[in-house]
């Protein structure tokens, strides 16, 4: 299965962007016969109680089971093998590396390669009896070249003054209309308890890392009251209820961040020079690290964008601060162990950022 945020770091690549369904994935792919007794289950003929409960067995594979991604996903994959001769080599790559599960998240450098790749892309999945749906796009020209049955429920019958919509690329709140990456933060009442705050902390998706500043400080009132050692259930003390609170209220400044969704602006040219830029630090409270990715086009205008961030909580067992930030230098590293891996631009420098004298000792 593809890296979650290696998907995601690959859409934000091309201005154009796309974004599909397979439809009832599992469904489409056959259990072998053998196999099949494991998938037995017992049910009423037509659903009518009245009569004896026979035994059935499901021959697709079946959503909740454990396996099925695994399963669904090699077919996929061997879909775009087996026929990776008929089409460009864009095409069955696009199956290798951009689906993630049963979605598929792509962007490309121009309109005319986003409809190509479209059209070419449906075709290789119906030679596996995958079907593309829900299709999303920020371009409304690749819109009409996809035909209204396939597209997103959204986007069907809009008017050139309608404005797109907001969708989530793999829980990643995409704005279309605007083409940015958006967060919204939904608060339930939960009880002042360590369950109820971890509950909350939790439901912030943010596979990059972009808000880990804020997320981190609701992590640590957490830890925190691990270190208290009270029950799951317990109340907890006056002043980190007032500590929470705080925390709440600031909470939906989020929602006025945004990031943009392309790392190159729409009248950006032709990459000329591309960087690599990671800063890490380290304090009592924790350790982290960022990625930027600068580039420079034709006519040497610059863009910087915020590729990832890592934000992890000092343990609780202290630790020195030099030790702190060796390890935000480590998780620098890695993060550019991930860009590496994942990300598709050609990179003509890296450099790694840092004011600790202990780690530039080391280097």
């Amino acid at each position: 299965m593809n890296s979650l945020v290696g998907v995601l770091i690959r859409f934000r690549q091309g201005q154009i962007a796309l974004a599909a369904d397979i439809e009832a994935m599992f469904h489409q792919v056959r259990v072998q016969e053998e196999d099949c007794d494991v998938l037995r289950f017992l049910w009423w003929p037509n659903g009518d109680l009245n009569q004896k409960p026979r035994s059935y067995c499901m021959q697709v594979h079946l959503f909740g089971a454990t396996s099925s991604p695994s399963c669904a996903g090699y077919a996929l994959k061997r879909t775009a093998r087996d026929n990776s001769h008929l089409f460009d080599l864009e095409v069955s790559t696009t199956v290798e590396k951009i689906f993630y599960v049963d979605d598929c998240l792509k962007s490309v450098s121009s309109e005319q390669e986003a409809i190509k790749l479209a059209i070419d892309l449906q075709s290789l999945m119906k030679m596996g009896r995958f079907g593309l749906t829900e299709w999303l796009s920020n371009s409304r020209d690749v819109l009409k070249a996809i035909p209204e049955s396939e597209l997103a429920p959204a986007v069907v019958n809009l008017s050139p003054g309608d404005v797109l919509p907001n969708d989530k690329a793999l829980g990643v709140i995409w704005d279309v209309n605007e083409d940015k990456i958006r967060f919204k933060v939904k608060l339930t009442d939960k009880p002042l308890t360590r369950r109820g705050i971890l509950s909350i902390v939790s439901s912030i998706f943010d596979p990059l890392g972009l808000v880990s500043p804020v997320t981190l400080r609701a992590k640590a009132i957490v830890q925190n009251l691990c270190r208290l050692k009270l029950g799951w259930d317990e109340q907890i003390p006056q002043h980190y209820c007032d500590e929470w609170k705080n925390w709440l209220t600031s909470l939906p400044c989020i929602e006025s961040l945004s990031v943009n969704r392309c790392f190159r602006p729409k009248e950006f040219q032709h990459i000329k020079n591309a960087q690599l830029h990671l800063f890490s630090d380290g304090s009592e409270l924790g350790y982290g690290a960022c990625a930027y990715l600068r580039l420079v086009d034709g006519n040497d205008k610059i863009t910087c964008s915020l590729i990832i961030g890592k934000a992890r909580l000092a343990p609780i067992k202290q630790m020195s601060i030099p030790r702190l930030e060796l390890s935000g230098a480590v998780t620098a590293c890695r993060l550019y162990q991930i860009l590496n891996d994942e990300l598709e631009i050609k990179v003509d420098n890296v450099t790694f950022w840092t004011d600790s004298t202990i780690v530039l000792g080391l280097h």
